[in-house]
């Protein structure tokens, strides 16, 4: 009996899960695409499901294109735009808490909420009222290497510092003339122990999972958005049509000179 019940709720979770999870259609007049929302972001997955079954996104455009990062779309204020119109944010009442989780990141195909910047918005709210989906580039191995370089070292300067003083480095380097390795070793571990704990605990720095360096490597993507940006699905079909419209030829303010209407439907 016992066995039996867990069975079924074991059964009835798995339907639970299976009945949150929504796939969405971006219909454009240059192909469609699919997107399977995250569960695990349901704030961004409820509110872009109710916005496209009121039709919010219908007839909107993808305003902001730019080859190897984005393409964004479904301003209302983009709807009947004049051509060459520069188009702005988009519903400001319209904004949802962030959901900003280390387990996804900006490969290519990757659907985001974009925000008002840090200084207005410091909590980080998505305005939900439109969406990006990220081209990206390929990068290779080294090119990640260097990015992670680039913002490691200043943590770690300061971090070697902090524990590096005058007086440590003048007492290693006396018991290193004295020849006295028991004494070094002991203090020169007990840094680097301390270093590397605090590496480890320090805010801001930047590693690459293995599932990073393979998306980013293979598909491509954008990192440097990576831990700033609410990502609240994934593209599953229509990779080609993401090439298409990044790759539309665009006016100063990114606008592609031709179109590019938005239908968002919900098919799961």
């Amino acid at each position: 009996m016992k066995r039996l019940v867990l069975t079924y709720l074991l059964a009835f979770t798995i339907t639970l899960l299976f009945a949150q999870s929504r796939i969405v259609q971006v219909s454009t007049n240059l192909g469609t695409m699919k997107f399977r929302l995250y569960n695990e972001t349901p704030k961004h997955r409820d509110a872009f499901v109710q916005l496209a079954k009121e039709g919010y996104y219908d007839q909107t455009l993808f305003y902001r294109v730019i080859q190897n990062f984005l393409i964004q779309g479904g301003s209302r204020s983009s709807r009947n735009a004049a051509p060459g119109k520069r188009i702005g944010y988009g519903d400001p009442d319209k904004t949802v808490d962030d959901e900003i989780l280390t387990q996804f990141f900006h490969k290519k195909g990757a659907l985001c909420a974009p925000r008002q910047p840090d200084n207005i918005n410091p909590f980080k709210q998505s305005d939900i009222s439109q969406f990006f989906i990220i081209k990206g580039q390929i990068y290779t191995s080294g090119r990640l290497d260097t990015l992670e370089m680039m913002v490691n070292r200043p943590i770690q300067k300061k971090i070697n510092a902090q524990y590096l003083t005058p007086e440590i480095k003048e007492k290693l380097a006396k018991l290193k003339a004295e020849k006295k390795v028991d004494e070094f070793r002991v203090i020169a571990e007990e840094v680097k122990r301390q270093i590397d704990t605090d590496f480890q605990l320090s805010q801001g720095k930047l590693i690459f999972s293995e599932e990073q360096r393979k998306a980013y490597t293979t598909i491509g993507g954008y990192p440097d958005l990576d831990g700033k940006y609410t990502i609240f699905g994934e593209c599953i079909s229509g990779f080609e049509v993401i090439d298409k419209i990044a790759a539309l030829k665009t006016d100063e303010n990114d606008r592609p000179l031709t179109d590019v209407k938005i239908m968002v439907s919900i098919i799961d």
